[in-house]
């Protein structure tokens, strides 16, 4: 005879082996609680390893920050040389620490205030690795390998040097915690655009200046799909190129700038990851004005 008692969560009655066992449903019950804890604690150790990681590349960049405007500083103030073609004495002694670093980017105002870097062997190294070479989720700036910043200054007319692309672009993260391009997408609000219209980009030899001329979102392509691709856009050899990447990046803008430019302005680019589509870009264009 089989035994009821709503207060028991066993089944009373025998087995042939004459064990009472517990029902599969706690048993399976009892499982899954431990599958769980199990998986939390887990999340929750990867979670604490991720924030601490974060936290120490931060204060790595803020080291980092902190030394090369020192090293800037005091190479200025020893040096009053003015050599044609010769870098600034401030960028030459982070050169001499480091020989891929190619221009130091500024907004003002923002966080935006870092060196930048072009690797010609690995273009992705500085992605995960900061100035000295030490890995960082923070990683660096990063000057497209098609690009070419110049070597010289628009004063001499880059002689026995090297005119620049076009185009440069400079590749960052988009940094939860605002570091690197984490707040590019601020552009997006037109009054953020117009209070933050000036891009200044160093490089090796000369301070530039650029004014925001279009702020898009766009992505990564196939390369097979014939679409607009700004990523592939670094110099305009004729009108026709030339047109072809101005009158998209002013249809993609997300409001009027107000300023127009014509074949022969040269022009900077920063592009960082979004999230409105995969492999989602975000973009701001600055047309150079000094």
């Amino acid at each position: 005879m089989k035994l009821f008692n709503s207060k028991k969560t066993v089944d009373s009655e025998p087995k042939a082996d004459g064990i009472c066992r517990l029902p599969l449903s706690s048993f399976s019950q009892n499982k899954f609680l431990i599958l769980f804890i199990v998986i939390f604690i887990i999340s929750l150790l990867i979670f604490v390893t991720t924030m601490i990681r974060e936290i120490n590349d931060n204060k790595a960049l803020e080291s980092q920050q902190t030394k090369l405007y020192e090293d800037m500083q005091m190479a200025t103030e020893n040096s009053n040389e003015i050599v044609e073609n010769k870098m600034l004495p401030q960028y030459k002694a982070l050169y001499e620490q480091n020989d891929e670093f190619i221009g130091w980017l500024k907004i003002e105002d923002t966080v935006i205030d870092y060196p930048v870097m072009q690797c010609s062997e690995d273009e992705d190294f500085y992605l995960s690795h900061d100035f000295y070479k030490v890995e960082n989720s923070n990683g660096c700036l990063i000057l497209d390998n098609d690009s070419n910043a110049g070597v010289g200054t628009m004063e001499q007319e880059y002689i026995n040097g090297s005119v620049p692309s076009t185009n440069l672009i400079i590749h960052g993260h988009t940094m939860k915690s605002g570091q690197m391009f984490g707040d590019l997408n601020l552009y997006k609000n037109k009054e953020y655009g117009f209070s933050h219209n000036i891009i200044c980009f160093d490089t090796l030899y000369e301070k530039r200046e650029y004014e925001l001329i279009a702020v898009f979102y766009s992505q990564v392509y196939y390369q097979s799909e014939d679409v607009f691709k700004y990523y592939n856009f670094f110099q305009a050899d004729t009108h026709e190129e030339f047109d072809n990447w101005y009158n998209n990046i002013k249809e993609m803008s997300l409001y009027d700038t107000r300023v127009t430019a014509e074949y022969g302005d040269e022009f900077i680019t920063l592009s960082c990851c979004a999230y409105h589509v995969n492999d989602g870009r975000f973009v701001v264009v600055g047309k150079r004005i000094k």
